[in-house]
């Protein structure tokens, strides 16, 4: 028994080394990543400015922030040759729609224009809401954009730059623009760390992760997997929108600028909602996920820890230290070049938003794990295994 017994102790002390290079392959791969390809100009890669294939953007719109038109305001002044925009509002009391026709009304010669209403073709209510924007596109790239996105003049041209005869999609990093007060840090902390770093290294080893703030994909090929209308059956239509693309041999990319994120209203409680919502989204359509937690910094620490203790005889203590402080260290070193120059915030404030963020990632997975169901926009869905969900109607 004893001989068992070590024996499993050995082979789960070879799981946490296997662990340990596993997080670190991708700290360095997502470091490296961030380092040659965001922020940089790709000259062998551009298309002359008149010959940039036609795009059709979809914005769906539901509600006002504080920033809503200067963020919608960025996409009717885009440097781009040939470009529509088409405005989808579901409700006709919305207060977005007196937005949309502020500024279909500054820009004339946009052209623009105003879905009002949507089509019930499902449960996702963002499919729902493009509906009649995308059955009425022009072209055949069609870029799917989020309404608390904000992009440079440049923005459409990185994208379409990067869609080449094998590529089927290309999509954005998610970031977030320097705003005010700790939750923008917390946010901000969060999508220049543990985000990318996940989301970035599944890219560059060919796993499908895909989210859908920006995305730039050829029509024709949604259209050959049924449509929109196809992916109204899951709240996470992206990476369902992704796999099929994928499934018919197109490949990837991702633009050289983030997707930047600046809504007018946030919160550490928006923060973690947001953020238990997408953990559900994981956990159902990939039951795999059940084993994030491991990928964390302090869980993930503890278990190195203790492996390098009885292979090594190493203080537990001391090596759990060090592996944070260079967590710590490299998360600093990825969000510095996912901002691109100099953070808004002091190293203090970075210690404290990394501190908090990591103390809440367990706290987060098990929330995710506790309910089974979602609130997203106006409505509550109940998830299931594959991705599927069915809404939660109140009687």
């Amino acid at each position: 028994m004893t001989d068992l017994l070590e024996l499993a102790s050995l082979g789960l002390s070879a799981l946490g080394i296997l662990l340990f290079c596993v997080l670190w392959l991708m700290h360095l791969m997502s470091i490296v990543y961030v380092r040659l390809h965001l922020h940089r100009k790709h000259p062998e890669a551009k298309a002359p400015y008149g010959e940039l294939a036609a795009v059709s953007l979809l914005k769906p719109l539901k509600g006002v922030d504080p920033n809503l038109i200067d963020n919608l305001e960025t996409f009717f002044t885009l440097d781009y040759p040939q470009y529509e925009i088409l405005l989808c509002v579901q409700d006709h009391d919305d207060p977005a729609i007196d937005v949309c026709k502020k500024l279909l009304g500054k820009y004339p010669n946009v052209d623009a224009r105003l879905f009002i209403g949507g089509k019930k073709v499902g449960i996702n209510p963002k499919i729902n809401n493009l509906m009649p924007g995308y059955e009425g596109a022009k072209y055949n790239l069609v870029w799917i954009c989020d309404s608390g996105i904000k992009v440079k003049p440049d923005t459409l041209t990185d994208l379409a730059n990067q869609m080449t005869e094998k590529v089927g999609l290309v999509h954005g990093l998610p970031y977030v623009a320097d705003r005010q007060g700790f939750a923008a840090t917390l946010e901000q902390v969060y999508f220049g760390t543990s985000h990318p770093r996940s989301y970035i290294s599944a890219n560059v080893m060919g796993i499908i992760c895909v989210t859908g703030m920006s995305c730039l994909m050829r029509k024709d090929v949604l259209d050959q997997a049924g449509g929109l209308i196809t992916f109204a059956q899951y709240i996470a239509e992206d990476y369902f929108m992704a796999k099929a693309i994928a499934d018919r041999g197109w490949k990837f990319s991702m633009a050289t600028q983030v997707a930047m994120q600046n809504s007018g209203s946030y919160s550490i409680a928006q923060f973690q909602l947001r953020m238990i919502r997408w953990a559900k989204l994981r956990i159902n359509m990939l039951p795999a996920t059940i084993v994030e937690p491991i990928s964390e910094c302090f869980v993930a620490g503890l278990i190195i820890s203790w492996a390098a203790h009885h292979l090594f005889r190493w203080d537990i203590m001391v090596f759990f230290m060090c592996h944070c402080l260079a967590w710590f260290i490299a998360d600093y070193i990825q969000l510095r070049g996912i901002q691109g120059g100099a953070l808004p915030f002091s190293k203090l404030d970075y210690a404290v938003a990394w501190f908090i963020r990591e103390s809440l990632a367990v706290h987060i997975f098990l929330s995710a794990l506790w309910d089974p169901t979602v609130s997203w926009r106006s409505g509550r869905y109940r998830l299931r295994c594959g991705g599927t969900a069915e809404e939660i109607l109140d009687l």
